[in-house]
Order: C-alpha cells, then structure tokens, then sequence
C-alpha cells in the first residue's frame, strides 16, 4: 500500500514513519511538508493513501485536500496533533473528502512511537474500503406484532464528504418538520458529539446522538453516535450492535437500513449520500422493495461517487438528486405523508 506523508513537523513525520515500518506492506512513497506541496506531488504521484496533517505554512490541510480530490483523488486520513482543538477544520476537511481523522502518535524516550494502534486501525479500515468490500453477513430476529405509532420518517446515510451535504440539507429544514430524522454517517466515536454540535449550528430541528433504548421521534434528528452498528430493534427503540465485526464501514449505514426494513412498519423516505465504497446500497434497495421513498445523490454533487453509484446500479433509488434538491424533496413527501 503506498502511504504519502504531509506534515510540516520532523519529529512527527518521523512518528508515523516509524509505525508504517511495522507493517511490511506499508510503502511510504514520499513526504510533504505543507499542503502545496502535497498537491503538486500527489499530481505527479498519487498514493493509495495520504495522511493529511491540518495546521501547516502555505496551505493548510484543508484547502489541500480539496485541491487533492478535484485533481487527484486519492483517500485522506487527517493526522494531526490537533484533532480536538479543531473539530471544525476536521469536519471541513471530511466535507472535501477525507474518510477519517486521527491524533498524530509521538516519539517517546526510547523513540518508539506512542499512540500508533489508533493510526494502525484507521489505516487498516481505510485499506479494506479502497479494496473488495465484505459480503455482509448477519443474524436477523423476528419482528414482534408491536402496535405503536410511527412517525413520518426521513433515514440518512452518508461517508466521506458527508457532514456538509447534511449540513446543507438539514438547514433547509423547517423547525416545525412533522417526521423523525435518523443520519448513520461514518466518522469515528471521537468525532461524534463534535459532529452532532457542528450539525446543531446548522439545523433548526435539534440534532443528537442516539443512545440505546432512544426511540424516533418526531421533530428530532439523531445521529449514530458509536463505532458499532446503530439498529432499529424489534420493541423499536435504537440499539448497537458489534456485528459484523469485519465490516469496515462503521457504522455502517446498511446494517441501519436493514433494521429498519425489518422492523418499522410504515411506508418512509431513505437517502444515500456521498461515499467511498457501496455501504447503503443494498440497504435502500432492500427498502425500495418495501416500499419506501429512495433518493440518492447526483454524480456531480458528490465529493466521492461510489455508495450512490452503487445504488443507482442497483435501482435502489427512486429519485437521483443533489443535494438541495434532496431537500426539497424531503418537506414536499412530508407534507404529503401528513
């Protein structure tokens, strides 16, 4: 796997230098020391992977890895010491593109690098989503005979380049929406609440992360807040689950969908946004089949076309749209559900 470096620190180049080694497939192809000078050479030589540091002299990570994904896209880890400090520049970043973030490890006293499995895991998950994605396999549960209400509901699923196109839709928005909002987007639980916080500056319908036993309601948007799977269960409250274990997207937005085709008895409406891979895909199918409303994000809206690509090449979605659009769609279907 070729593995490019931008970071404008020594010692923090030599850090992750030092944990690519350990893994004997782990090529590092060439070093960058600002984000000019990451693009110029991701033109001439595109890796299979560029960690992506944020706060560097001449262009930051961020403009970087736009100009990166328009010239010459390639998948974009952001590493960088500063993670916490600036979610939003992390967001930014994943709003052009990037799949992921994680904290830069550190040379210790005996110059072993400290904190490289979390940068190990993320590189490994990242190789499984440029590669052959997993046949899913799950243990499915019986439905129980519940009557209950349900809601109008609107169910997301989005990856890479994600946070701003919910942003983008969720703005639009009325506050007085009559339907539940359920967004299963791939970022780590670290990025999580900083996301929900982000999305609740964007949104007039209140934004936040779901917790087990959570049901959907009306007029709220909740958002997947952990490395597991988020589910619908059969008493219809939200739930995790660890399985599948090997899936590399996590969560993963089809796990959701399936749950919900299982479990939620109304007719409702399904997106599937931007995204490396084919995670959502199956799923909207699946929830097409049944009924329900499919939309997927337009070609040219998308940072990454391959999660809405794979659902057009399946017939998953009704609808193909951009983002705006997908907006307008979700008030006028809601209007009509009511």
């Amino acid at each position: 796997m070729k593995i490019a470096i931008v970071n404008d620190m020594i010692m923090a180049v030599e850090a992750i230098r030092r944990v690519l080694l350990a893994v004997p497939e782990y090529e590092v192809v060439w070093v960058a020391r600002d984000g000019a000078e990451a693009v110029a050479k991701c033109a001439k030589d595109t890796p299979d992977l560029v960690l992506m540091d944020l706060i560097m002299p001449v262009m930051d990570g961020v403009e970087a890895t736009s100009q990166i994904m328009k010239n010459s896209p390639c998948a974009i880890l952001v590493v960088t010491a500063s993670v916490g400090k600036n979610s939003g520049k992390v967001f930014e970043a994943m709003g052009h593109g990037a799949l992921d973030a994680v904290k830069t490890p550190v040379l210790g006293m005996s110059g072993t690098a400290e904190g490289s499995q979390p940068l190990l895991s993320k590189i490994a998950t990242i190789k499984k989503l440029i590669g052959k994605s997993t046949p899913i396999s799950r243990n499915k549960t019986n439905s129980l005979n519940i009557r209950t209400n349900f809601p109008p509901l609107v169910a997301i699923g989005s990856s890479t380049g994600g946070p701003k196109v919910l942003a983008t839709i969720l703005s639009r928005l009325p506050a007085s929406l009559n339907a539940a909002v359920a967004i299963v987007q791939h970022v780590d639980v670290q990025f999580s609440s900083g996301l929900v916080e982000w999305l609740n500056q964007q949104s007039a319908l209140p934004v936040m992360l779901a917790s087990r036993g959570d049901r959907l309601e009306a007029g709220k948007v909740i958002v997947a807040g952990t490395n597991d799977h988020m589910i619908l269960t059969s008493n219809l409250t939200l739930s995790y689950t660890k399985e599948p274990q090997d899936y590399p997207y996590r969560p993963s937005v089809d796990v959701f969908f399936e749950s919900l085709a299982e479990h939620w008895q109304r007719k409702a409406t399904a997106v599937l946004l931007t995204g490396m891979g084919r995670d959502g895909a199956e799923g909207l199918c699946l929830l097409r089949s049944k009924g329900w409303h499919t939309i997927a994000q337009n070609k040219d809206s998308c940072v990454v076309y391959g999660m809405p690509k794979a659902a057009a090449e399946l017939n998953a979605a009704v609808e193909i749209l951009p983002p705006e659009a997908i907006a307008s769609s979700l008030i006028d279907r809601l209007t009509y559900y009511r």
